[in-house]
């Protein structure tokens, strides 16, 4: 089939449109996909692309087109704004242009932030009278309202309208959480179009990593992905506080994100010795650092929207067969206990979740293997990526 596929991010970015293009490229697909210029954590372009660099190219056999897109710089709310709405209307440009003069059999939208991302893909759609499918992995307008970001109701209300003529004009709506079918069916009846399609395992946990430095001496928990406003970084920070010189529990830090710099201050103004910041790595590294740690945690703000969600990095977390713990309210909380691969506290509860990491330090090092372990046989039950495709292909074919 000749499949469009439109996104917000795509290689070198590290997201799931990478897997899903190259597999389906690798099945004999035609694959084009239609992404900005690509600037996503550090807020700058990426060496060797540019205005006037790389605005096409193939990759791994994948025809790959680049809009244009103002970078969002320090990720404050003025350019983030900002790039959404460069990369909103050269998307939208572009996607006419292909509309009218390409030819597609299917689109594919692989809808993380902004939303927007789906209006190319409509007219598209329109335009060549063939189906769409929308991915839903950012539930708006509440993720924007719950990051604190826009709080004007008219403005929230003119997203929800976006989002429901998107739905309206998708054969299929997918949902990386289970939960997204609550928030979706609010705003009109899509019960019939919606189809669970989780994320997958990281392809990298698959294959041989790199060395990496040792971590401290100590009981390791680790944190892994972005750092930023939904994972709630003050309310971890409080459980190290609480921990801290009480026991030898150390909070290990990988990754970047808006958060950072509240981290960095906090060290500094607890005295924190027990909270170590790794920094950003490719995600071939992550394997190697998951081996070393005792615990993968991971936390939620206490929003409506959260408690619907289920976070990609969990599936990454079960796949290390690691033991996970999370403080977090709802599907991800779900998850863990459906799948017996760790515990969880209540979204917001440091006290709780120090109680519970001091425990699980203090236990028999053979029960945080066996959670690890069921961790483990469930995402290579549910979230392999063969499977996955195999399962997207079936819907494509039968739409």
């Amino acid at each position: 089939m000749r499949i469009l596929l439109v996104t917000s991010h795509f290689y070198p970015e590290s997201f799931k449109a990478n897997d899903m293009a190259f597999e389906l490229a690798k099945r004999g697909h035609d694959v084009t996909v239609l992404a900005p210029i690509p600037d996503y954590p550090q807020g700058k372009f990426f060496d060797g692309y540019g205005v006037f660099k790389k605005r096409r190219e193939v990759v791994n056999g994948v025809k790959v087109i680049r809009t244009l897109v103002t970078p969002r710089r320090n990720g404050s709310t003025k350019w983030i704004c900002l790039n959404y709405l460069t990369h909103t209307l050269f998307s939208t440009i572009r996607g006419i242009y292909l509309g009218l003069f390409d030819k597609f059999d299917t689109v594919l939208v692989h809808e993380t932030s902004p939303v927007m991302i789906g209006i190319p893909a409509v007219l598209v759609k329109k335009l060549m009278r063939v189906p769409m499918h929308f991915w839903v992995l950012d539930l708006w307008p509440e993720s924007i309202e719950a990051a604190g970001r826009i709080h004007n109701k008219g403005i929230l209300n003119i997203f929800r309208h976006l989002t429901k003529w998107m739905y309206n004009n998708s054969k299929t709506i997918l949902i990386s959480s289970k939960g997204f079918s609550k928030s979706i069916n609010s705003i009109g009846n899509f019960n019939d179009r919606i189809e669970y399609f989780p994320n997958w395992i990281d392809i990298a946990n698959n294959r041989p990593s790199p060395e990496v430095q040792d971590l401290p001496a100590g009981f390791n928990v680790m944190i892994a992905g972005n750092i930023g406003e939904a994972q709630d970084i003050p309310h971890v920070i409080e459980a190290a506080r609480i921990l801290n010189c009480k026991s030898p529990i150390n909070f290990i830090f990988l990754g970047d994100g808006r958060r950072k710099k509240y981290i960095e201050d906090a060290i500094s103004k607890y005295e924190l010795t027990n909270v170590y910041l790794l920094g950003r790595f490719p995600i071939n590294y992550m394997p190697a650092f998951f081996a070393k740690a005792d615990i993968m945690l991971l936390s939620l703000k206490d929003e409506p929207i959260f408690s619907l969600t289920v976070p990609g990095r969990l599936q990454n977390y079960m796949s290390s067969g690691k033991p996970v713990v999370a403080m977090m309210n709802g599907e991800g909380a779900d998850l863990i206990k459906e799948s017996d691969c760790g515990w969880s506290v209540k979204a917001e509860d440091s006290e709780g979740l120090a109680r519970l990491l001091k425990q699980l330090a203090e236990s028999d090092k053979s029960i945080l293997d066996a959670k690890g372990l069921n961790g483990l046989k469930y995402s290579r039950q549910y979230f392999d990526l063969n499977k996955c495709i195999d399962h997207l292909e079936s819907v494509i074919n039968s739409k």
